[in-house]
C-alpha cells in the first residue's frame, strides 16, 4: 500500500470540506497530513470509543484555523464523527465549527483558534500529567503515563505567549511534551521572512528544550524516527522542526500564501486530484483506507489493558484509587463544606481581603490536593502561598504551587490546560490591573466553561502610591461582561470564604476573586445573612420603617456605605444597605429574591464602587445614581486617592440626601 494514499485522505477531506463551506484554511492541513498520519497511526495512544480515557495521549492542534486536519483524523480513526459532520464544516449547530471547540466535538482536547494558546494549554496538560503521576503512580503501577503532542505553525511561535509558556516548560523539564512545528515559512501576508527571521533552534535550546531540526515533513521514515527520538528524551520537552510545503499537492498554489486561508477553487481542486492521483469523488473514502485508519480495536485494547492495571492498583492501594476517582470526577471532599463553614463561624479579625484569601487557603488547602496554581511572580503580594505549599519543579513534581514568573497570559492559558487534562482545580493570581495581559486566556476559560479560579488583588485606586499604571479602574467591568464569569469582590473574611467556597463548588465557568490591599474590618451578620451571601447579594443592614434610600456596594466600599447609613439614620432617614459581592450571582437569582432586596418600583438607589460603574445600571434603574469612576486613578496614598474621587462617608451622605430630594 502507498502510505501517501492514507495521508491524502486527510488532504481531500480537508479540501472538500473547505470547498463546500466556501471558507477555511486548507494549506497547512495539506502540508501536515503526512506528519499527522505517522503520529496518529504509529504513536498516538487513544481510544475513539472513549475520548475521555484519562491515560490517553493528548493531541492539541494549536494552529486551530486548520481544524479540518483534526476533524479528518477524528472521522478516519473512528470517533463518533460521521461524513455528514465533515460535510457540515463551519455550518450552524454542526460539530465541525471553524475552529475546534472541545465542549461540542468528541476527541477535541481544547478549544483553539487564538494562536499560541493551544501550545500553552498543552504545557498545562503536561504539568498535570507529571503532577498526577508523581502523586498516584507506584512501583509497578504507572497509571498516569502519557504524552502531550502539539501541532503548531509559525503564527503560534510568533505570538508572545509562546515565549512565556515554552520558557516555563523548559524550566520545569516537561519531557512528555512534544511540539511538532510546521516550518512551511508561509503566513497569510506571505513569506514569513517579512516579519519572522529568528533562529528557532537556538531559541528553544535557550529555553532548555531538546531540539530535533531539519526533518522532512513529507518523508514518513524521517517523521517516525524524529518522534521516536523525542520520546527517548527523559529530562526536557522536545520541539521537532518539520519542513513542509503548504498546500502540498496543489499544482499552482502550493508553497504560496494564496492557499493559506481560502478555498482552492473548483478548477484547482480538480488539478490537485489529478496531481495526487486521487480518483475518488468529494467526501468519498474507500473502505481499505478506513480500515487502515480505524483505531477503535487498538484503542479498546489499550484501555482494557490499562483497566486491568487499574483493578490491580485498586486492590493494592484502595485509598489512592478512591481518591483518584474522586479527583477525576471533580467532586470536592465530603469534609469540604464543614471545613470552610468552620472558618466562617469563628472569624472576627480585621484584615485585607487578600489576607482573608490566604487565611482561607491555609484552612482548606491541605485538604484539597486537587488545588494547584500560583502567582505571576507576586507571591508575597497576592498571598496565595500558604505554609504547607510546596513548589512544583523539574526535580519535584509533587508540589502544587507553580512559580509562573512574570507570565500572566501564559499562567491563565496553562491553567486552562491543567483543568482540561483532569484531576485538578487550578488557580492563578496577579494584580487586578494585570488581568489585562491575560484577558484572552480568561475569555477562553469562559468559552470552554472551565471552572478556573482567578485571584486578583490590589483591586482599585485604594492600592495607592503605585499610581494609575497599577490602579484597576475598568477591569472589574471588563471581567463582569465576560459570559459565564462570576466576579466576587468580598468585603471581609466571611465574604471571602464564601467567595472561595462558591468558586470551588462551581463546575461550569470561571470565577474571579477581586481582593483589597487595604485592611477591612469584619462585619457582623446573622446566620441568615451569612447563608444569603452565596446568592451574590443580601441585605447587610435594614431599617424598620419605610425605606428612604438603598445603598448598594461591593468590597471595601461596603464599609463606606454602612458607616454612611448609620449617620443618615441619626439624621432621621431610613436606609437599607445591600452588599453585592457578586453581581452575576445576584442577577441569576429569581426575580422575587432580587425584588425583595431592591424593589422594582423603588427609585432612591445609590451604588458605590471604586471602578467603572456601568454594570450597576442594571440595579439602580433610571432614577438611581452612582459614585463610581470615569477616569484613571492618581498617584497618592490610598486613602487620599479614594477621597480625591469622592469615596468618602461625607460624599455618600451628600449624594444620598440629594437623591432623596430629587426623587421625592
Amino acid at each position: 500500500m502507498n502510505k501517501k494514499e492514507f495521508s491524502n485522505a486527510i488532504r481531500f477531506l480537508s479540501l472538500d470540506a473547505v470547498e463546500k463551506a466556501k471558507s477555511g484554511h486548507p494549506g497547512a492541513r495539506m502540508g501536515m497530513a503526512d506528519i499527522a498520519y505517522v503520529l496518529w497511526k504509529k504513536f498516538l495512544k487513544h481510544n475513539p470509543s472513549n475520548p475521555n480515557w484519562i491515560n490517553r495521549d493528548r493531541f492539541v492542534l494549536s494552529n486551530g484555523h486548520g481544524s479540518m486536519l483534526l476533524y479528518s483524523l477524528l472521522h478516519l480513526t473512528g470517533y463518533k464523527f460521521s461524513i455528514d459532520d465533515i460535510k457540515n464544516f463551519r455550518q450552524l449547530k454542526s460539530i465541525t465549527p471553524g475552529h475546534p471547540e472541545c465542549d461540542i466535538t468528541p476527541g477535541v482536547e481544547t478549544t483553539t483558534g487564538p494562536l499560541g494558546q493551544g501550545l500553552a494549554n498543552a504545557v498545562g496538560m503536561a504539568i498535570a500529567e507529571k503532577s498526577l503521576a508523581s502523586e498516584f503512580n507506584k512501583k509497578g503501577h504507572n497509571l498516569i503515563d502519557h504524552y502531550t503532542y502539539v501541532f503548531s505553525g509559525d503564527g503560534c511561535l510568533m505570538e508572545g505567549i509562546s515565549h512565556e509558556v515554552c520558557s516555563l516548560a523548559g524550566t520545569l523539564g516537561l519531557n512528555k511534551l512534544i511540539l511538532i512545528y510546521d516550518m512551511n515559512n508561509i503566513s497569510i501576508d506571505g513569506d514569513i521572512s517579512i516579519a519572522f527571521t529568528e533562529n528557532i533552534e537556538k531559541r528553544f535550546e535557550s529555553y532548555g528544550w531538546n531540539v530535533i531540526n531539519n526533518i522532512d515533513g513529507h518523508d514518513f521514515g524521517s517523521i517516525e524516527q524524529s518522534i521516536s527520538r523525542a520520546k527517548r528524551e527523559l529530562s526536557k520537552p522536545t520541539i521537532i522542526c518539520m519542513k513542509t510545503t503548504i498546500g502540498c499537492g496543489s499544482p499552482n498554489k502550493q508553497g504560496t500564501s494564496g492557499i493559506h486561508g481560502a478555498p482552492l477553487g473548483e478548477s484547482e481542486v480538480l488539478l490537485t486530484r489529478k496531481n495526487l492521483g486521487w480518483e475518488f469523488k468529494p467526501f468519498h473514502i474507500p473502505k481499505y483506507i478506513y480500515k487502515e485508519w480505524d483505531a477503535k480495536k487498538s484503542g479498546k485494547t489499550l484501555e482494557q489493558n490499562w483497566n486491568k492495571q487499574l483493578n490491580s492498583y485498586k486492590k493494592s492501594y484502595p485509598k489512592l484509587y478512591t481518591e483518584l476517582q474522586r479527583r477525576l470526577k471533580n467532586k470536592l471532599p465530603s469534609s469540604f463544606t464543614k471545613k470552610i463553614d468552620s472558618l466562617i463561624e469563628k472569624n472576627d479579625k480585621s484584615m485585607a481581603t487578600r489576607k482573608s484569601s490566604q487565611v482561607v487557603l491555609e484552612h482548606i488547602g491541605p485538604s484539597l490536593p486537587e488545588l494547584i496554581g500560583g502567582s505571576a511572580d507576586l507571591k508575597e503580594s497576592n498571598l496565595v502561598f500558604w505554609p504547607e505549599s510546596k513548589p512544583f519543579s523539574k526535580k519535584d513534581a509533587s508540589g502544587k504551587y507553580i512559580h509562573y514568573g512574570v507570565r500572566e497570559f501564559g499562567m491563565c492559558a496553562i491553567n486552562n490546560g491543567i483543568f482540561l487534562h483532569g484531576g485538578f482545580r487550578p488557580y492563578g493570581s496577579t494584580f487586578l490591573i494585570f488581568s489585562e495581559y491575560a484577558k484572552n486566556a480568561i475569555r477562553m476559560s469562559a468559552l470552554m466553561h472551565l471552572p478556573i479560579i482567578n485571584v486578583f488583588t490590589h483591586d482599585s485606586i485604594g492600592l495607592g502610591e503605585d499610581g494609575p499604571t497599577h490602579q484597576a479602574v475598568e477591569q472589574l467591568t471588563s471581567l463582569r461582561i465576560i459570559p459565564g464569569m462570576s466576579v466576587w469582590r468580598p468585603a471581609d473574611v466571611t465574604e471571602t470564604a464564601i467567595s472561595w467556597k462558591s468558586s470551588l463548588e462551581k463546575l461550569h465557568g470561571p470565577s474571579s476573586l477581586v481582593l483589597t490591599r487595604q485592611t477591612l474590618p469584619e462585619l457582623k451578620r446573622t446566620n441568615a445573612q451569612i447563608t444569603s451571601i452565596k446568592k451574590g447579594g443580601y441585605i447587610l443592614q435594614d431599617c424598620s420603617h419605610k425605606i428612604d434610600a438603598i445603598l448598594l456596594s461591593s468590597g471595601s466600599e461596603t464599609h463606606l456605605c454602612l458607616e454612611a447609613a448609620n449617620k443618615l439614620t441619626k439624621d432621621g432617614l431610613n436606609i437599607r444597605v445591600v452588599s453585592v459581592p457578586c453581581l452575576e450571582e445576584f442577577l441569576s437569582q429569581p426575580k422575587s429574591y432580587q425584588n425583595k432586596l431592591i424593589p422594582d418600583d423603588f427609585d432612591n438607589i445609590l451604588a458605590v464602587e471604586a471602578g467603572i460603574g456601568v454594570c450597576w445600571d442594571k440595579l439602580i434603574g433610571k432614577k438611581g445614581v452612582k459614585i463610581t469612576m470615569d477616569t484613571f486613578g492618581v498617584s497618592a496614598p490610598g486613602d487620599k486617592a479614594l477621597k480625591h474621587f469622592g469615596f468618602t462617608i461625607s460624599n455618600v451622605i451628600k449624594q444620598t440626601k440629594k437623591l432623596i430630594k430629587k426623587n421625592g
